[in-house]
C-alpha cells in the first residue's frame, strides 16, 4: 500500500474566471475531456497513489462520479473546507493536493515533491521572482521572495491540526502557521494558475474542444383537474382546468428540462427536483429551468436549439406559441430563433383526445463551448 493519496481540488465556483464566461474553468474541454479529469488522470499516472479523490461542487458530484472511477467528494464553501471534506476519506499518512487551475503539472515537479517525503510536514514547489518587489512601501530582496505553487505534499495529521488555526489558501501556509516545517523544492513556470479569462492563452497547444453535437429528448404528461387556467412554457393560458401536479405543472418546461439533462448526460428532472421534496411544492417551473440552464452552461455546454411539440386537444394553443417561444428564450437567455414551439391535437384519440390532459415532447441540441474562439484566447 502506498503512503500517499492524491486529492484534486475541483469544487470551486470559478467566480473570477466566470466574470467573462459562463463556464467554470474545471469544465473547459480538451477534446471531450473536462480539465478536472485531465488533471486527475495525468497526476494519477505519475506515482503509485493509494487513493485518488476529487472534490466537486454539490450539484456536480454525481455527474463527475459518472465520468471517472476515482472517488468524488462533495466540496465546501472554501478551498479549505473542500480539502477537509476530502481528508476525512484519506486513509494514508500523506496526501498530495493539487488544484485544477494548475492543469499542466510537469512530471519532474511531482517527482521532486514526492521524493522528499518524510523530510518535512509539507513539501511544496516554488519559483523565484525576477521583478523588483515592494510590500507596503518597503522594498524586499527578491532573492528572498518565493511564489508557492501546487501540488503540495502534506502529513495528514499535521495538516488537520494546522487547519484549526484558521482559514488558509494552501497547505504550506497552514502548516507554517502552526509551527510545522515546510520544505520548498524547485517548481515550474508551467504551473501558472488559470484564474481569469485572459489566461486562456495558457491552453495554447492543448487539444481544442470536440466540435460535434449532443442531442437529448424529453417527454412529460400532466392530467387536468378543475381549476382556473394552465401554465405552459412559462405562459399563463385561460382555461376551466389546471394541471394536477406537485409543482405548477408546466409540462412543457418539464419535458424541456429532461431533454437538456439528457443531452448533457446529467440525469432527469425527477432526480433533480423530486416530487417528494416540499421545496418544490407549487414551484414556478421557470425557476427550475433557470437552475438547469445555469448548470448546463457551467459544465461547458451551449444550447444550439430546442424544439417542443405540445399535444393538446384543448385548450387551443396556436395563439400562444409565439409568447411561449419568447418566454423560453428569456428564461434560457437565448434568441427566440433557437426555440421552436409547435402545437397539435391527437385527432380526438387517447387521453389527450379525450381532453384529460396534455403531453409534450421536447428535443434539444447542445454543443461544447469552444474556448479557442473566445476573444481572450485570440488576443
Amino acid at each position: 500500500m502506498s503512503q500517499v493519496s492524491l486529492v484534486v481540488m475541483g469544487a470551486g465556483e470559478s467566480s473570477r474566471f466566470r466574470q467573462g464566461l459562463s463556464i467554470k474553468k474545471q469544465w473547459l474541454r480538451l477534446g471531450e475531456t473536462p480539465l478536472w479529469k485531465h488533471v486527475a488522470l495525468h497526476l494519477s499516472k505519475q506515482a503509485c497513489f493509494d487513493q485518488v479523490i476529487i472534490t466537486a461542487s454539490p450539484k456536480e458530484v454525481k455527474y463527475m462520479q459518472k465520468q471517472v472511477d476515482f472517488e468524488v467528494i462533495e466540496g465546501g464553501g472554501t478551498r479549505q473546507e473542500s480539502l477537509q471534506n476530502a481528508l476525512a476519506s484519506v486513509k494514508t499518512p500523506w496526501v498530495l493536493v493539487s488544484d485544477v487551475a494548475r492543469f499542466d503539472v510537469p512530471s519532474e515537479v511531482i517527482s521532486r515533491v514526492i521524493g522528499r517525503l518524510g523530510e518535512a510536514e509539507c513539501v511544496a514547489p516554488a519559483i523565484g521572482v525576477s521583478d523588483t518587489v515592494s510590500y507596503q512601501g518597503e522594498y524586499l530582496s527578491r532573492s528572498e521572495v518565493k511564489l508557492i505553487q501546487t501540488p503540495q505534499l502534506s502529513h495528514v495529521e499535521s495538516l488537520l491540526l494546522a487547519f484549526r488555526q484558521g482559514d488558509f489558501t494552501d497547505e504550506s501556509s497552514a502548516i507554517a502557521k502552526s509551527g510545522g516545517r515546510v520544505l520548498l523544492v524547485e517548481g515550474s513556470e508551467r504551473l501558472k494558475k488559470l484564474t481569469h479569462p485572459h489566461e486562456l492563452t495558457l491552453l495554447q497547444g492543448f487539444e481544442p474542444p470536440f466540435g460535434g453535437c449532443y442531442g437529448g429528448s424529453g417527454f412529460d404528461v400532466h392530467a387536468f383537474m378543475e381549476g382556473e387556467g394552465l401554465r405552459l412554457a412559462g405562459v399563463d393560458i385561460p382555461a376551466p382546468v389546471a394541471f394536477k401536479a406537485h409543482s405548477d405543472g408546466d409540462v412543457a418546461i418539464h419535458a424541456l428540462i429532461d431533454a437538456l439533462l439528457g443531452a448533457a448526460g446529467a440525469g432527469d428532472i425527477g432526480e433533480w427536483f423530486p416530487d417528494s421534496d416540499l421545496a418544490y411544492k407549487g414551484v414556478d417551473s421557470t425557476l427550475l429551468l433557470q437552475e438547469v440552464i445555469k448548470f448546463i452552461r457551467g459544465i461547458g455546454f451551449e444550447l444550439i436549439n430546442a424544439d417542443l411539440t405540445i399535444m393538446a386537444q384543448a385548450p387551443k394553443l396556436s395563439p400562444y406559441k409565439e409568447a411561449m417561444e419568447r418566454r423560453l428564450g428569456e428564461v434560457m437567455e437565448v434568441s427566440r430563433q433557437r426555440i421552436s414551439v409547435k402545437a397539435t391535437t391527437t385527432e380526438s384519440l387517447g387521453f389527450v383526445g379525450r381532453k384529460e390532459g396534455v403531453a409534450v415532447s421536447a428535443q434539444v441540441v447542445l454543443k461544447l463551448l469552444d474556448w479557442t474562439k473566445h476573444a481572450c484566447f485570440n488576443r
